[in-house]
Formats: structure tokens, C-alpha cells, sequence
């Protein structure tokens, strides 16, 4: 699996078929032993049952084993072919039509791509961060295939996605070689990744590269939410409270069609945040954010801005718990689409983004004042701290829309 182009549209046509009205499971909810033998030859996953390795038989005990079938079916769940119920394996009726139509049934299949990290990413013994942000992680591996039309070498796509992932997580502690089997761990569930798009055709891989094929680069429009032509654009005007002097606000384009994950990155980036802490949206007095059984958000993934929102609408969004930033939210004006203009895009604003980990805006506003007092006891310290050489370095009032559209994850291509 994974070496045919568009191998697994086949392979998930052939499995739908073959579980016919019903499949019996095991009490773990898994395939059988002796369906998982018949199913790796009917569908020809690759996977080898009873491995021999030197002079040693392993006997295949579970076909959790099998990681190419296991990975079949988990897909074929996560795209809503089937679904286990009563201790069975099952089709679901209303979505039969499409394995008539190939085309459709490889957009579902990359639908739902972001969906079975845990089929992708099998645990080793050393499980990679990518299995704990794969979500995150295939995001970040498609937005920098999507950012060209060239193949990318395999090395950018791992550092790429090892920067994303272990951002959020504290290393500092480990040792070098606890660091790099991390990082190899990470590179393999990569490969694995790149070879489940290269199995729907989305991918051309080689050795060393990758490059989006022109139905990968269709897929990956529809999943960032791409508006086409004539569809609904929000403007938006974000502005941080309780911060003056200057006040500091960005007015962006959207796609109304844009998930709340995404316009926390689309937030991040035209402010000029570095993305380090946790976020939340407040909509009506319900919080949005990511899962978390402990804070009690809602998947701010399941949710699009039009959803929610109309015209005139007012929310907040948080970010940094400790230092709270809030920023203001309205949603100014309905438009459309237009072919010319890449999506969001900023189209006006003020202000610097201020420092991060500074105290909030207390504390920024502390901060400008002692900046702008050579004599303070702190104005040293505060530069040291900024990287500054000189006072006359820290500018508060500057802000360029050109400089935020550079940053901004876009949905299109350049």
C-alpha cells in the first residue's frame, strides 16, 4: 500500500465489498485472524503474516498486527463507509453511492485523512510527537507542499514538521540521543504519511522529495477551505483589549467557510504572535478551543465561522492564559470571493504586535514606559531582555499590511 497511485480508492472499494451486509469482530473490536489472512490477499495490503526473521517463525496473534489493513479499515471508518456497531463491522448504507464515483470517494478519503493519526502513526518503541499533534502535524506537511509548485525535499518537509509539533512541548531536558530517536521516530510517521497521500495519488514521492499533484493540490484547497470565485469572504476586525498608545488592530478577509482552528492560525499570524500558548474563543458564552477534557472547550475544528456568526456579530478571542490577551472580534461585511485575491488576506490595520510573555497588557504598558525612559533602573535589563541594542529599535506604532499577507498560512498557492 502506498506505492500504487491511488491504490487505496481500489483497496477500500474491495473492502466495502467484501464485508458485504456484516463482518463478525473480535471482543477488541478488530478483524478476525482468519478474516485479516483472506482480506491481505484480496486486497494485496503488502502486509506479511507470520514474519520469518533469520531462522525465527513470529506468528501473526492479532490483526492489529497488520498495520496496511488496520490502516484500510481505520480509513475507511474515518470516511463513513463503515462502522461497527453490535460487535460487527458494517457499511453505512447512506454513503454506498460513493464507491460508484472514484473521484468522490478519494475526497472522502482525504477528508478524512486528518482523522486516523493513530492508524498512521503506529507506536513504536518510541512513540514520535507526531502521534500526539498529527492533526497539527499533517496541516503544517500539506500547507508547506501547498506554498509551491516545485518538489519539496523529504529533509525541509521533516524539519518543517518537527518545528510545529515540537513547539509545544517542553525538550530541553532530554539528551542528545533521547533527541534524535525522537526526531527519527517523528521522520518515520512523516514517510508514513506522505505514503498514505501518494496511495490516494494526492502525492508524487520519490526518495527525497515530494510534490502535491494537481489533485492533491485540489484536495488540499477544499480541506483548508479555499473559496472559490463568488464565495462568502467575511471581514473582520481584530483589536486587542485594554492595549492603547498605540491601539493595535488588524481588519482581515476569510473565508466564511474557515474552521475556528484556522482562523486561530490566520489570528496568530496577521498579529504577529508566535504561537506558544494555549487559545480560546468565547461565542455566546461557550468556549471553543483545542479538546480538553479538563478546560471543557468545544472542538474549535468541528466549527466554521458562518456557523456561528452573522453581520454585526461580536466575539472574543484569548490567547495566553497567563498573560490573557483578548482580542475584540466583529464581523463586519459579507463579500464574495474574488478570482484576483488570495485568501485571508490582511487588508488594513495598527500597531505592533506586543512581546510575548510580557504580562499581559499591564505589563506591555509597562513595558513601553520603561523603554521610553533611558533613567528607569530597568531600561537595560528590558533591552537585554528585547534583544535590543538601543531603545530606538522598539517600535510599538509600526505595522505594514504587506509584512502581515507574508505571514498569513494562505490557502492558495503563490
Amino acid at each position: 500500500m502506498g506505492e500504487t497511485v491511488g491504490g487505496t480508492v481500489e483497496q477500500v472499494r474491495a473492502l466495502v465489498g467484501w464485508v458485504g451486509t456484516s463482518r463478525k469482530l473480535t471482543q477488541t473490536g478488530r478483524v478476525t485472524l482468519a478474516d485479516a489472512r483472506a482480506l491481505v490477499e484480496v486486497l494485496d495490503t503488502g502486509d506479511l503474516m507470520d514474519p520469518v526473521i533469520g531462522d525465527r517463525t513470529f506468528k501473526t496473534k492479532s490483526s492489529e498486527e497488520l498495520y496496511h489493513l488496520t490502516l484500510l479499515i481505520e480509513w475507511a471508518k474515518a470516511a463513513r463507509l463503515l462502522r461497527t456497531a453490535g460487535g460487527r463491522l458494517l457499511p453505512v448504507k447512506k454513503n454506498a453511492k460513493l464507491l460508484d464515483h472514484p473521484d468522490e470517494l478519494r475526497g472522502a478519503l482525504f477528508a478524512a485523512l486528518p482523522h486516523i493519526g493513530p492508524a498512521v502513526t503506529v507506536s513504536g518503541w518510541l512513540e514520535s510527537l507526531l502521534s500526539h499533534e498529527y492533526d497539527r502535524g499533517l496541516r503544517v506537511l500539506l500547507q508547506r507542499l501547498y506554498a509551491t509548485t516545485a518538489p519539496v525535499p523529504l529533509s525541509d518537509l521533516y524539519e518543517v514538521v518537527w518545528q510545529a509539533v515540537s513547539s509545544l512541548y517542553v525538550l530541553d531536558d532530554l539528551s542528545p540521543d533521547r533527541l534524535r530517536h525522537l526526531r527519527i521516530a517523528n521522520d518515520h510517521d512523516i514517510q508514513r504519511a506522505l505514503k498514505a497521500l501518494a496511495s490516494l495519488g494526492a502525492v508524487h514521492l520519490t526518495d527525497d522529495s515530494a510534490e502535491l499533484t494537481a489533485d492533491g493540490r485540489t484536495a488540499t484547497a477544499r480541506m483548508r477551505g479555499e473559496p472559490e470565485p463568488g464565495d462568502a469572504v467575511l471581514r473582520i476586525r481584530v483589536e486587542l483589549a485594554d492595549v492603547d498608545d498605540p491601539r493595535v488592530w488588524r481588519q482581515l478577509l476569510v473565508p466564511a467557510s474557515i474552521p475556528l482552528d484556522r482562523l486561530h492560525s490566520v489570528i496568530q499570524d496577521a498579529m504577529g504572535w508566535q504561537n506558544c500558548h494555549m487559545h480560546a474563543f468565547t461565542i455566546d458564552g461557550v468556549r471553543y478551543g483545542r479538546p480538553d477534557g479538563e478546560l471543557g472547550f468545544r472542538d474549535e475544528r468541528a466549527v466554521t465561522l458562518a456557523a456561528l456568526l452573522k453581520p454585526g456579530a461580536h466575539f472574543v478571542y484569548t490567547y495566553d492564559f497567563g498573560d490573557s490577551w483578548e482580542h475584540l472580534i466583529t464581523v463586519e461585511q459579507v463579500q464574495t470571493a474574488s478570482a484576483g485575491l488570495h485568501y485571508p488576506y490582511c487588508v488594513d490595520g495598527a500597531g505592533a504586535c506586543p512581546t510575548e510573555d510580557c504580562g499581559g497588557a499591564p505589563g506591555y504598558s509597562g513595558l513601553k514606559a520603561i523603554l521610553a525612559d533611558p533613567a528607569h533602573e530597568e531600561h537595560h535589563a528590558m533591552l537585554v531582555w528585547l534583544g535590543l541594542r538601543s531603545a530606538t529599535e522598539f517600535a510599538p506604532d509600526r505595522f505594514a499590511p504587506d509584512e502581515a499577507n507574508a505571514r498569513l498560512p494562505r490557502l492558495t498557492a503563490p
